[in-house]
């Protein structure tokens, strides 16, 4: 009976879609990872940044960490950074919710917000490491990002679907997770597609991503998945409305995104067994307008 809050990171549920999923020669399931103590999926691959980075010596009490992130992450590495004792500053897009700002000050870390989106909160975030002595984990080309989703989720997914997952649904941001758990599935089945989700042109979804050249992450490696699907903000926004009201799980923008993607795939097979990652919870979106 000794476990830690960050024993109880990972392992999260996988539920079996009731309602939204209409072809019965399909199952499709969701992967909860707001059931994370963080609160999100984020949570993994910031315990796996922190400890790497304690364990080889790049980062101690004294250090002045700072990390750019839309949220997600920067909850995680609060709550995670706060256990180890680090200070950390986050920096974040201005159009952040207010609920994610006072989360990550509830845990203790100094919140900066960007005018200039995530691209800008990242410029910021850099140049404090070059000219100020700060520490960044990058998550965008941290391979503990991925290698956190190589090491749990994946296993997780094939673990709860016994192996017969057929094809794995995952908003696309930092990439973290789409790259771990690909390449932890196509190890084990060559023949698990993997389908990552994209926003339409112009569309806006906190989470998901369509990162312009210069901003790609570095981890991202193309190969590893099958296939793109996209989704707008207005389907993003509809599906998770319904994902609350009609399966009841309670989940961000993404992970109604990942949903609308995972329905149009299950729509056009024969038969599978999908896995569709339900990034976070809907409560640190109350205060925008996707419940209203």
């Amino acid at each position: 009976m000794n476990k830690t809050i960050l024993d109880q990171i990972g392992n999260t549920p996988l539920v079996k879609s009731m309602v939204l999923n209409t072809n019965p020669n399909v199952s499709l399931y969701f992967k909860l990872e707001g059931d994370n103590p963080g609160g999100s999926v984020k949570d993994r691959a910031a315990y796996y940044m922190i400890k790497n980075a304690l364990d080889a010596g790049e980062i101690d009490e004294s250090s002045k960490l700072i990390e750019a992130t839309s949220g997600n992450t920067g909850i995680a590495l609060a709550m995670i950074a706060g256990l180890f004792k680090l200070d950390i500053e986050l920096v974040m897009p201005e159009t952040a919710t207010k609920e994610r700002v006072q989360t990550m000050e509830a845990y203790g870390a100094k919140v900066t917000l960007h005018p200039d989106g995530i691209e800008g909160a990242r410029d910021y975030a850099m140049a404090k490491v070059d000219h100020e002595n700060y520490y960044s984990f990058n998550q965008f080309a941290n391979d503990n990002n991925w290698k956190a989703h190589y090491n749990t989720t994946g296993p997780e997914i094939w673990r709860d679907t016994k192996g017969s997952i057929t094809h794995f649904v995952s908003s696309m941001g930092t990439t973290g997770t789409i790259m771990g758990t690909s390449t932890f599935l196509k190890e084990q089945n060559t023949e698990v597609q993997i389908v990552g989700v994209q926003p339409t042109d112009g569309s806006k979804i906190p989470g998901i991503r369509k990162w312009p050249e210069a901003y790609l992450p570095k981890i991202y490696n193309p190969k590893k998945v099958d296939r793109i699907l996209e989704v707008s903000r207005d389907e993003a926004m509809a599906m998770t409305r319904r994902l609350a009201k009609e399966e009841g799980i309670f989940g961000g923008m993404s992970s109604g995104g990942a949903t609308a993607a995972a329905l149009k795939l299950a729509n056009e097979l024969d038969s599978g067994i999908i896995v569709s990652i339900i990034c976070d919870r809907g409560d640190r979106y109350l205060s925008s307008d996707l419940f209203k």
